[in-house]
Parts: C-alpha cells; sequence; structure tokens
C-alpha cells in the first residue's frame, strides 16, 4: 500500500541521482538515433564524376542500414560510454538544478503558477552551467561517433572514450576539450529551454484538463512535445556544434555557420531533423517517464506489492 505520508519534497542530491539515472537509461536507448543524426550533420555533398553529388549517408533508416552494414551493429553504438558520461554529468545537473533555480528566480514565498518566461529563463540557465561542466564529454562522444569505416590498414584515432580524453589532451592541450563550447552553451541552453520549459508549462496545463492527472498518459504527451519543440529550435545550433567538433577546420563558430549557409544553404542547419527528432522525442519520454516514476521511488508514493 501507498505511504500513509508521503513527502512532498526531495533534495537536491537526489533529484541529481534521478535526473542523472534517468538521462543514461534514456541514453542507452537512443544512442543509435543519435549517432545516425551525427553523421547526418557531418555529412560533406560527395562530388562524382558526372558533377553530380551523392551522399553517402540518406535519411534515419539508410544512415542506421549503412552503419550497420558497412561497421557491424557495434557501431551504431559509438560513443555510448562517452554518451553516459555526458548524461551523468550534464543530465543530472540540468535537471536537477531547474527546480532550485526556478524558485530563486521567483522567490521561495512565491505562490501560485511560475510564468513560462521563469521557466525558460530557468531552463536557460541550467542548461548553459550543466554543459560547461560537461562539455569534455560531449566533445569526446562527437569525435568516436563521427569516425565511420575506415581504409584498411588505417587505424582509429581512438581506442575509446578513456582513451580520447588522453589524447586529445597530449596532442591538442587541455583546453580542446572545451572545443565548440560556444555553440555548445547556445545549443543545450536553448534546447534544455525548449525541453524543460515546455515540458513543465504542458505537463501543467494538461492536469488541469478534467479526466487528466499526474499520469503516464500524461508525462508521454509532455515528453513528445517537449522533444519536438527542443529540435525545431536547436537545430541549426547542434549541426553547427556537431560540425566543430568533430571538423577542426573551422576556426570559430562563425566561420562553421557562414561557411556551411555559403556551401549547403539553410537546409543544412536542419541535417538529421528526422532522426534528430525521433531521437529526441524518444529520449524526452523515456526520460521524463523515467524520472517521475525514480522521483516517486523518493518521495515514497509507488505502491508496494
Amino acid at each position: 500500500m501507498a505511504d500513509p505520508n508521503p513527502r512532498i519534497e526531495i533534495s537536491f542530491l537526489e533529484t541529481f541521482i534521478c535526473s542523472a539515472f534517468a538521462a543514461c537509461f534514456a541514453e542507452l536507448c537512443t544512442v543509435p538515433l543519435d549517432t545516425a543524426k551525427v553523421r547526418l550533420q557531418l555529412q560533406r555533398k560527395i562530388p562524382t564524376g558526372d558533377g553530380d553529388n551523392l551522399p553517402k549517408y540518406r535519411g534515419s533508416l539508410g544512415t542506421l542500414s549503412t552503419i550497420a552494414r558497412e561497421e557491424g551493429i557495434s557501431g551504431l553504438w559509438k560513443g555510448v560510454i562517452a554518451g553516459l558520461h555526458r548524461q551523468c554529468i550534464y543530465g543530472g545537473l540540468r535537471i536537477g538544478l531547474y527546480e532550485p533555480v526556478k524558485t530563486f528566480l521567483v522567490g521561495s514565498d512565491f505562490i501560485g503558477d511560475i510564468p513560462l518566461y521563469q521557466k525558460i529563463l530557468a531552463a536557460l540557465l541550467t542548461g548553459a552551467i550543466a554543459i560547461i561542466v560537461a562539455n569534455p564529454t560531449d566533445l569526446v562522444k562527437v569525435r568516436l561517433q563521427s569516425e565511420g569505416k575506415l581504409p584498411a590498414g588505417v587505424p582509429r584515432r581512438y581506442a575509446g572514450a578513456v582513451d580520447a580524453y588522453f589524447t586529445i589532451v597530449k596532442m591538442e592541450g587541455v583546453s580542446a576539450l572545451w572545443t565548440g563550447l560556444g555553440p555548445n552553451i547556445a545549443r543545450n541552453a536553448i534546447v534544455n529551454a525548449a525541453e524543460l520549459a515546455s515540458y513543465d508549462q504542458i505537463k501543467e496545463t494538461i492536469m488541469k484538463i478534467p479526466g487528466f492527472g499526474d499520469s503516464v498518459l500524461t508525462h508521454l504527451l509532455a515528453g513528445l512535445a517537449a522533444g519536438f519543440f527542443a529540435v525545431c529550435i536547436g537545430s541549426p545550433v547542434d549541426v553547427v556544434k556537431s560540425r566543430m567538433m568533430g571538423d577542426s577546420t573551422y576556426r570559430n563558430t562563425i566561420d562553421c555557420f557562414i561557411k556551411t549557409m555559403k556551401t549547403e544553404g539553410i537546409m543544412a542547419f536542419y541535417k538529421g531533423f528526422l532522426p534528430n527528432f525521433t531521437r529526441l522525442g524518444t529520449w524526452n519520454v523515456v526520460m521524463f517517464l523515467t524520472l517521475e516514476q525514480v522521483k516517486k521511488v523518493f518521495l515514497r508514493e509507488v505502491l508496494l506489492d
């Protein structure tokens, strides 16, 4: 039976643990889709003898199929260790800090529904803070995912996630671990605002509809909406971030943006949109569903047999 005296609040540490666990579980479920997204975003137009440009990767399913055929099923899970490193730190911080920062912005004595703009501001701040700490994990993840099938005899740049951290520091310096920090802060602050603020607002709105409550269906609908808003708003900066981290030829964020726009057009910033939405939509649903249930364990509101 349910605890007759459920807690109504959990500590920051407990929230961090819940958030990190939920984010890591969602990451495990969606790594192949993220790998496909990164490959599509980093893809350049390949000139042929006929003057045509034939992309190697075409669409979400085509990209997944090509990677699996050329590199094996394990190729779809490249960067998974770095991805878990990232979610443990970034996911735990951005979600764990959201409620405290939101409360700080409106004041602890505030009563009623928090305005949407305050939710957006809180999510922008926590997203930026979290990725500043977690940027090295994001860099390693993109570097590992960007490597496709190599010619025979050509060694891979990194043997794995841990080797990548040490190799980057050794060859490029410690500061290289924060390559692409500018677009990464922009991307993650924006996406975090789109995800957390929209989830928070939509969940709050749905719960006011008769027949709906704090249920799995509510979490599912709010999670899908959060993923859609995140992709629509964050795709351009996400493409720039992936290219800067996966390709060292760009001097800075503006240089990457201008060169991409000039050579490939504005639609290049929405490369990988479908796999990105498929991933983020799935990721948000899995993450928020898991987060809500894990939090109930700490709140002692789960029914025990």
